[in-house]
């Protein structure tokens, strides 16, 4: 058992039985054994305040009008609902401690940013557009003798204006894309960079990585893994490029883990696939951006999956 899940049961217990002053002395003590175990209990607790917080109430969750009434001195659960809101809190927990970092450094990098199902159409300063999918990110830097994109997270569609002196260059992950002037899409994952190319041509280098080189024509893909430099090219429908800006995904010969990440990006729960052999189950198919849950169950339902809604705030993907 780990020490947020230990705090987690503290939490239970003690919310269970507000009265029994001799937990509460057992619990003042495995506080005070270690500094680690006061972080893991306030930690907890914060996860349950924010989750207690954001539970929608009955007549919002019927659609029903209701007036305004103060809140609560105390929130109450059932007694049946506080182990497992407790250990959702526990991995609420956890997912903060793991996911916080990353995202403040990409905060502070980001020119650009769309938060979760949403999209923004930028205009930059050599006359070059750019689309930003869901929860994606960029920076821009016009001002050298390159125009320089970082994408940093997410997916983004490029219309680049020809310049013959300044190619226009997008970094995704490490691996080059270099163009002159072109349509393309680019998407960036925690494994792999992937290109798809409409019109014009492209370049891809990933430095460091000698046989990870390609070019491009219209109607041709690339992957390239992040961690061992491996690079695939394959072929697209032109039409199929980027069809997430009219709220479908295209997937190709994808494992269900890989578009889960995608779909993780249009989806406020929090999506997990524990069954390892359906998470690498590859799956080729147009899904609907627009209600997450229903593309997730087209994913894994001709696999013998199923889509388990644990609360507002996760969906376990599962065989059993």
């Amino acid at each position: 058992m780990s020490l947020h899940d230990v705090a987690a049961d503290w939490l239970i217990r003690v919310r269970e039985a507000p009265g029994d002053a001799a937990l509460a002395r057992s619990l003042a003590h495995w506080l005070d054994e270690r500094d680690e175990h006061r972080r893991a209990y306030a930690s907890v607790e914060r996860s349950w305040q924010i989750m207690a917080e954001l539970a929608p109430a009955p007549a919002d969750l019927q659609g029903h009008d209701r007036q305004e009434a103060p809140p609560p001195a105390v929130l109450a659960f059932p007694r049946r609902l506080w182990r497992p809101l407790a250990i959702s809190a526990a991995l609420a927990a956890a997912l903060v401690a793991f996911l916080a970092a990353p995202a403040l450094v990409l905060l502070m990098e980001a020119d650009y940013r769309t938060g979760t199902g949403a999209r923004q159409a930028l205009a930059l300063a050599d006359g070059s557009r750019i689309e930003l999918g869901a929860d994606s990110a960029v920076a821009v830097d016009m001002s050298g003798a390159r125009r320089v994109v970082r994408l940093l997270a997410g997916e983004a569609f490029f219309d680049v204006r020809p310049d013959p002196v300044r190619p226009f260059v997008v970094d995704a992950g490490g691996v080059d894309v270099t163009v002159l002037g072109t349509r393309f899409n680019v998407r960036l994952t925690s494994t792999d960079a992937g290109v798809e190319l409409a019109e014009g041509a492209v370049s891809l280098d990933y430095p460091g990585h000698g046989q990870a080189h390609a070019r491009l024509v219209p109607g041709q893909s690339a992957l390239v893994d992040l961690r061992t430099g491996a690079l695939v090219t394959g072929e697209i429908a032109v039409d199929d490029i980027a069809v997430w800006r009219e709220g479908r995904l295209f997937v190709q010969d994808a494992t269900i883990a890989a578009v889960v990440e995608q779909l993780q990006r249009y989806h406020r729960a929090w999506i997990t696939v524990p069954d390892g052999a359906l998470a690498q189950q590859r799956v080729t198919g147009l899904y609907d951006l627009t209600d997450p849950d229903r593309a997730l169950r087209a994913l894994v339902e001709p696999h013998g999956g199923r889509m388990r809604e644990i609360s507002p705030y996760m969906r376990v993907l599962s065989r059993f």
